[in-house]
């Protein structure tokens, strides 16, 4: 199969990876990929919110699948535009991918289909906020509507925070809504429960723990993650069976229901309290950087999982997976999430000696006249596989001691709460 990958980032990398090892596959293109894609697909550099250009790449190369990685494309509905034009691909339509695109939408369709999740009010306006201040304890949870590159999520510890922050969103702070949501505050421990769905069945595709904090013991304004691991050892059988049953089946009826059923992997962002799962977000794709966790121990192929999702042969596909841990480490460019240089050259990555357990998945890189250079916030994924998340940790800061990239920095304390 020829198939194209949407996307640039290490999700993007290491998914590229696993459809490469697979035998089903005979040619890979990434729009627009990055350094790492570029040594095992041909990357086209493309706009990929301009739906017509990507399909113009698609129909040239004469691509028989479409995996899209990223959550804009998906949101703003290049699955509808491609299924329109007869291409096959993977990922939810623009419908259900409003499960991410607005919070509101996925917070009202919890409230329908009693799904537990935290109290919540959607504000159009200030007086809403202050409505809502004045009845719930703080800190409160501001959350802007639509989509905001993992940056939308405030936790306010005093009530002019709460104003100040929901100001900046009314104002526009966000391209994609000036609309927002609060929350009560939700203590407990985040974990991250992954499936794949066609449209009448699902299946388990991994759990994992994110390190969202740009600093160590998860202090710091939030970034799209610093690091991860998986399995997350919080979701044992019981606070599964919960999930399935009070989170996963309501919503994907519901959609069913509506006449959008969901199509492709399905990210259930949870807090565990007292036992009990609630939920905070849904993604309409894998997480970044939790699918840097949770590919590399696949044993299935990917490709033929992509295959018989979008065919509805998802029933009677045995999904497996390797016993073995996972962690991942993000090498940062100085100043991120704030402001950070790109363009600084990477040396040393031709000098890791890396074993079958051990992953370097690129994220904001690229290639110029064969020289690395950083072309983003979150840079590499320095990823490794055993039995014990301690020595994996310790091997994964080895190997970025190798690296030796003085222009990044990265969390030396990922899997702290489970070590």
């Amino acid at each position: 199969m020829n198939i194209a990958l949407i996307g640039s980032g290490g999700r993007e990398h290491a998914i590229c990876r696993k459809i490469f090892e697979s035998k089903i596959t005979k040619k890979i293109i990434c729009l627009p990929g990055n350094a790492g894609t570029s040594k095992i697909a041909k990357n086209i550099i493309v706009d990929i919110l301009d739906f017509k250009k990507v399909l113009n790449i698609i129909r040239q190369n004469q691509i028989d699948l479409v995996v899209v990685g990223p959550e804009e494309p998906l949101v703003k509905g290049l699955v509808d535009y491609l299924n329109k034009n007869k291409i096959r691909v993977f990922g939810p339509n623009k419908y259900a991918s409003k499960l991410e695109g607005s919070k509101a939408f996925m917070k009202k369709l919890c409230k329908k289909n009693k799904i537990p999740t935290a109290n919540f009010k959607i504000c159009n306006n200030r007086s809403q906020v202050i409505r809502f201040i004045k009845k719930n304890n703080l800190p409160i949870v501001v959350k802007a509507d639509g989509l905001a590159a993992g940056k939308g999520v405030s936790i306010c510890k005093t009530k002019n925070q709460v104003l100040e922050i929901s100001n900046e969103i009314f104002r526009g702070k966000f391209k994609s809504s000036k609309k927002l949501v609060l929350e009560e505050f939700l203590d407990g421990e985040e974990a991250s429960y992954f499936i794949v769905a066609d449209k009448n069945s699902f299946k388990f595709f991994g759990s994992a723990q994110d390190h969202k904090r740009v600093r160590e013991k998860d202090k710091g304004p939030n970034t799209g993650g610093m690091g991860a691991y998986s399995p997350a050892l919080i979701i044992n059988k019981k606070i599964e069976y919960k999930i399935i049953n009070k989170i996963v089946k309501p919503t994907l009826r519901y959609l069913k229901q509506n006449k959008n059923p969901y199509v492709g992997f399905l990210y259930i962002g949870l807090m565990i309290r007292n036992g009990e799962p609630y939920l905070i977000e849904f993604n309409v794709r894998m997480g970044d950087p939790e699918c840097q966790v949770i590919i590399p121990r696949l044993k299935t192929d990917i490709v033929k999982v992509f295959r018989n999702t979008i065919s509805n042969k998802l029933k009677n596909t045995n999904i497996s997976w390797q016993k073995k841990k996972c962690m991942t480490i993000v090498l940062c460019s100085k100043g991120y999430p704030g402001n950070y240089k790109k363009n600084k050259v990477i040396k040393n990555l031709n000098k890791l000696k890396l074993n079958n357990n051990d992953f370097v998945y690129h994220a904001g890189t690229k290639i110029i006249n064969g020289i690395t250079f950083s072309n983003g916030g979150r840079v590499l994924n320095i990823t490794s596989k055993g039995s014990n998340f301690k020595k994996i940790r310790k091997k994964i800061i080895s190997l970025i001691k190798k690296i030796n990239w003085k222009y990044g920095f990265y969390r030396k304390d990922i899997g702290w709460k489970v070590i």
